[in-house]
């Protein structure tokens, strides 16, 4: 029966993934998922839920076309296309523009919505046999990705259409809300709240190998091939703590990150701990990317939408970075974004000859032009042809926690371990245990952890790389008065909030994280200067560009009543 359902599965990718190649980015939301027959035995309820998985991969590499070519990192080639382009221009205009066209993410909320709907159907007809665990992991999983995906539009468009129901045929869409960003966070924070079918967000992962494989005849736990499917889905105390940041809940965002950090830190002493920023980390940047088969770099890994060639699964990065033929090279790195690695004021290297992350992510090609390296093995290339670019696109990784962190402690007030956790690491400055500062932290961050000693401890964001701190505002063993009355400091946090941006720029270059991040932090000091002064000095007509982000230009413009 396993290989069966595994056969049935594999082809639902094969079919599904085959359609999304051929039509990238021309997904029509009018090719309404069949209604009839969808899930009528319990392999097609796994099977199903692949099926949304491979419209994922379809919009994994969207959001870095999208954003990081209005922000500072990316510029046109002679080869990019008009619709590029446009975007870049911040254009207003955007009618029949296939990149900007939402399209394909609807396709991912139609399909959650026909899955839950047909999911619930086949339950209630099959109480007595249905595996009501995996039933709730399942529908889990998928009111995650819904909220993701809807969460993923508002950063970019700034407003979404939002229907629960299923679409099996066209439909006017006028006849559901659009609603703003900020109602959109809200009303994902509430589907993760109160789910489907009494089932939230919060529900334990299912164990695919164990599904697929359980004689472990492709490998043992972490070796499986199947591994990674178990990450296909972000996790509910990400997801969550995004949107808190989103929506100004900085305590709970703080709380439940640390939480599963202590957890984390806690399962063991192995200097090759999942997450943590350490020197067994150090020089391993370039490998979160370039892995063999595609697999993510599973230290660094949370949430991670994988590819693979073979199944006709591809995303178009290496399409729009490369120059290599076929390889089309329609985006370049800035001048701009390259220079931010080694300018010392925008990036002191304290003792350092150079940030590694830019040797990771820049490259001159034979021709003397700059490209995007970041998804390229720096040596022995195993990935050649567009269409063998199986490079893995994180959804959430462990830099991920470190900066949601720092951003929702300095919201606080509590600007030391917002500081440290950017700069040099908890356990230098893990002095006092009770200060009000590290409310929250354990010494399973350090060197003495609870159940031993770790010989690599927490380094921060910097100092895995032996780089010099990034000036913060903060103050020395905090108490609680003084972290209450630096709450009030909205200069201070302002700074401190800059210099997070400023580090995440470095940090995330082309994984389309760190534009939505800029439009965060604007909107929350409302100041749209946060983004025009790091983008706008990339254009020939800086002051142009400046001037439509400074009127509320900085999101896609898109009529999606017409969708």
């Amino acid at each position: 029966m396993k290989k069966n359902i595994l056969k049935y599965t594999l082809a639902c990718i094969m079919a599904l993934s085959m359609g999304a190649c051929n039509d990238f980015f021309e997904v029509q939301t009018d090719d309404i998922l069949d209604s009839d027959g969808y899930i009528n035995e319990e392999s097609e309820m796994y099977a199903g839920f692949i099926g949304i998985a491979t419209r994922v991969q379809v919009i994994g590499d969207k959001i870095i076309y999208l954003t990081d070519t209005r922000g500072e990192i990316l510029e046109p080639t002679r080869n990019t296309p008009d619709d590029l382009h446009n975007i870049y221009n911040y254009d207003t205009d955007l009618t029949g523009n296939t990149y900007a066209d939402p399209a394909t993410y609807y396709d991912v909320i139609i399909a959650c919505n026909d899955y839950l709907s047909k999911v619930y159907d086949y339950k209630e007809a099959n109480k007595a046999s249905v595996n009501m665990t995996d039933y709730k992991a399942l529908v889990s999983a998928t009111v995650r990705i819904k909220a993701w995906t809807y969460l993923t539009i508002a950063k970019i468009y700034g407003e979404a259409i939002w229907f629960d129901n299923p679409i099996r045929e066209k439909t006017d869409m006028s006849q559901f809300p659009v609603k703003s960003l900020s109602e959109v966070v809200k009303s994902c924070m509430n589907l993760l709240d109160t789910g489907f079918d009494g089932i939230n967000g919060d529900q334990t992962f299912i164990d695919w190998v164990k599904w697929i494989d359980p004689n472990g005849l492709e490998g043992a736990g972490s070796t499986n091939k199947y591994y990674y499917w178990n990450y296909m889905a972000p996790p509910y105390f990400a997801l969550y703590a995004e949107l808190c940041l989103w929506n100004g809940d900085y305590a709970k965002a703080s709380n439940l990150i640390l939480t599963q950090m202590n957890a984390k830190f806690k399962t063991s002493t192995s200097d090759n701990m999942d997450w943590m920023r350490n020197d067994a980390m150090a020089g391993k940047y370039a490998a979160f990317w370039n892995t063999t088969g595609g697999d993510p770099y599973r230290p660094e890994n949370i949430a991670v939408i994988t590819y693979d060639y073979k199944r006709n699964q591809t995303n178009s990065l290496l399409k729009h970075f490369g120059t290599e033929i076929p390889n089309q090279y329609l985006l370049a790195p800035s001048a701009i974004g390259i220079a931010r690695f080694s300018d010392p004021i925008l990036n002191p290297l304290g003792g350092a000859s150079a940030d590694p992350r830019g040797n990771a992510t820049f490259k001159k090609n034979s021709t003397g032009n700059y490209v995007i390296q970041k998804f390229r093995p720096l040596s022995n290339p195993v990935r050649t042809y567009a269409y063998q670019d199986d490079v893995p696109i994180y959804i959430y990784r462990g830099a991920d926690l470190y900066f949601m962190l720092a951003e929702a402690l300095n919201n606080q007030g509590r600007f030391e371990a917002a500081s440290v956790l950017i700069n040099k690491g908890v356990d230098a400055a893990f002095i006092k245990k009770d200060s009000a500062c590290w409310e929250g932290f354990t010494w399973d961050w350090t060197s003495s952890t609870s159940i031993g000693t770790r010989k690599y401890p927490d380094k921060g964001i910097r100092g895995m790389f032996s780089l010099g701190n990034r000036t913060f505002i903060k103050s020395d063993h905090e108490t609680k008065e003084v972290i209450a009355a630096q709450a009030l400091d909205k200069e201070s946090i302002k700074a401190n909030d800059e210099a997070i941006l400023d580090e995440m720029l470095l940090e995330f270059s082309c994984e389309g994280k760190n534009y939505p991040a800029m439009i965060r932090m604007a909107l929350r000091h409302n100041d749209m200067n946060i983004i025009a002064d790091r983008v706008c000095p990339k254009y020939t007509n800086g002051e142009g560009i400046r001037a439509k982000i400074q009127s509320g230009g900085y999101f896609i413009k898109w009529n999606l009543k017409n969708k």
